[in-house]
């Protein structure tokens, strides 16, 4: 089977050409970008009736990248908006932070489920269209998330998963309209790394805002404020993102028969059962019968939905995806950010449970995060032009792997200026090396009618991978905390299951590197 790669002049995948380490570098300097002055130009030949129109001024195209780039920024914010300020949230609940892990877990879940389906939603009906919707969708919930404070936590857990369905209209179709509006070429590259790069800082600016508010004010007003600032960002989409029109639908398929309605179902209902099994076990244990019933039920679906995908004429995930490269890639992102998902989410618990540090202390602790995060996809944008996708990938799971081991050693009492220091430091490398590039190089593989779906899988890996680890997780705390007894024991043994799971993103992208110089190395012979 021929290797899809990254071609080092574009940034295309070629399905036919094998990655090799010397192409890369043989190459002269003017082969590996496209020229500023003749980005218009490129765009007008490579552009196509299926793609959108691209930005005619330069303030215009700054204002549509901050705009699309809002939807990753809004996204990891909501994320940060039940880390942070867990405890007051906890207290307000009366209810103890391991029991409002499903207010993390059920954000992410939803984010990662229905984001399968939403990209192919984008596809059909338009990702403008989709884009404003996810954002309003996300306004209401953050909304109704705030006055959750004089209701129950199991309504608030609802209001955080609903939150998610919001940012799962949100990013595949960003990446969507990005890669429909960009040809292939350097400037796509850093279109595509700013997109990452807004994820840690969007994190910090909620965890910031959130702790602040709820130290300072209520912590109901973190989430009125979201919904206030996602009321703006749509209006913004309205007005800055531009019409493209959309191609007739064939006549021979249904709307539910290009939606792959079946295949839609059951597969956000066995991704759903399965993540519930693992995140309720953490508060539930696996002794009770219904738990461990879902979780097979769960492994039922999906291998139904794999079989009606094989036989639609129309899926949501085409075969062509797990060919090459992407296969590899994904495999990486799953195993490196089911770990970061417990990296933060522990970190805090640490420092706000253990350290008795404030979540505003925590975060400020934190901040590094957003620098680093920026500089790393800064790199990874110069880096895709001069390394194969297997090495980028490999840096990157190394990266997730460092960080998840300076947690798990984090003396308590230790200065801030080691460990603490040092994971804010080095964990967004891996972030912001193998989202970039992993929808890059998806992007790029597939054709513009499909770019909703190629922002589906990056990112439903992400946000999928990042729930489940905390499932995961939290199994391990719960059966390890002598009943609650020995809290920092419990969170030691989560983060040496987050270190289990960096540990398989290293194996993973080191038998990359492996295949890829293998069959490199038989096609020079």
């Amino acid at each position: 089977m021929a290797e899809a790669t990254l071609d080092s002049k574009s940034h295309n995948i070629s399905p036919d050409a094998e990655n090799t380490f010397a192409t890369d570098h043989n190459m002269e300097p003017e082969q590996r970008s496209i020229a500023p002055d003749s980005f218009n130009t490129d765009i007008d030949e490579k552009q196509d009736a299926s793609s959108y129109p691209p930005p005619k001024t330069f303030p215009h195209e700054v204002a549509f990248v901050i705009v699309v780039c809002a939807a990753q920024l809004m996204t990891q914010a909501g994320l940060a908006l039940s880390i942070a300020p867990l405890k007051q949230i906890s207290d307000t609940f009366d209810s103890t932070p391991q029991q409002l892990t499903w207010a993390s877990a059920a954000y992410s879940l939803t984010v990662g489920t229905f984001i399968l389906v939403s990209g192919r939603l984008g596809d059909v009906y338009g990702h403008r269209l989709m884009f404003i919707i996810g954002f309003m969708w996300f306004a209401l919930w953050s909304l109704l998330a705030g006055f959750s404070v004089w209701s129950t936590p199991v309504y608030f857990d609802c209001c955080r998963a609903c939150q998610g369905i919001g940012a799962a209209l949100l990013l595949p179709n960003a990446v969507a309209i990005l890669g429909r509006t960009y040809p292939p070429g350097k400037r796509k590259g850093m279109v595509f790394c700013m997109f990452g790069a807004v994820a840690p800082g969007g994190f910090i600016i909620g965890a910031t805002f959130s702790s602040l508010i709820a130290e300072k004010l209520w912590w109901p007003w973190a989430y009125w404020i979201c919904a206030i600032a996602c009321v703006i960002f749509a209006i913004l989409g309205f007005l800055v993102i531009p019409h493209m029109p959309q191609e007739k639908p064939r006549p021979e398929l249904s709307a539910f028969a290009r939606l792959d309605g079946l295949g839609a179902t059951l597969g956000v209902s066995g991704m759903i059962l399965f993540n519930f099994a693992w995140n309720q076990a953490a508060t539930v244990g696996w002794q009770v019968p219904y738990n461990y019933a879902l979780l097979i039920v769960g492994i039922l679906i999906i291998g139904a939905f794999l079989y009606v995908e094989s036989k639609s004429a129309y899926p949501l995930l085409p075969r062509s995806v797990f060919k090459g490269e992407t296969g590899w890639v994904l495999g990486c992102i799953c195993a490196g950010w089911s770990s970061f998902g417990v990296v933060v989410f522990y970190y805090y618990a640490i420092m706000t449970n253990i350290e008795s540090a404030t979540g505003l202390l925590t975060t400020a602790r934190f901040s590094g995060v957003a620098v680093s995060g920026a500089i790393a996809a800064v790199c990874t944008g110069v880096l895709l032009g001069y390394l194969p996708a297997c090495v980028i990938m490999f840096i990157a799971m190394m990266a997730f792997a460092i960080g998840q081991a300076l947690l798990v050693s984090l003396p308590i009492g230790q200065v801030y200026w080691a460990n603490a220091f040092l994971i804010a430091i080095i964990t967004p490398w891996g972030m912001d090396m193998s989202f970039p590039s992993g929808i890059l190089i998806l992007s790029d593989a597939m054709p513009a009618e499909d770019q909703g779906v190629a922002g589906s899988l990056v990112t439903t890996a992400v946000n999928y991978s990042i729930s489940l680890g905390l499932g995961f997780a939290g199994v391990v705390e719960s059966y390890v905390n002598d009943d609650g007894q020995d809290i920092l024991k419990g969170y030691r043994g989560a983060s040496y299951m987050g270190l289990g799971l960096a540990g398989l993103g290293v194996m993973v992208a080191t038998s990359f590197m492996i295949v890829t110089w293998r069959r490199s190395s038989k096609k020079s012979l």
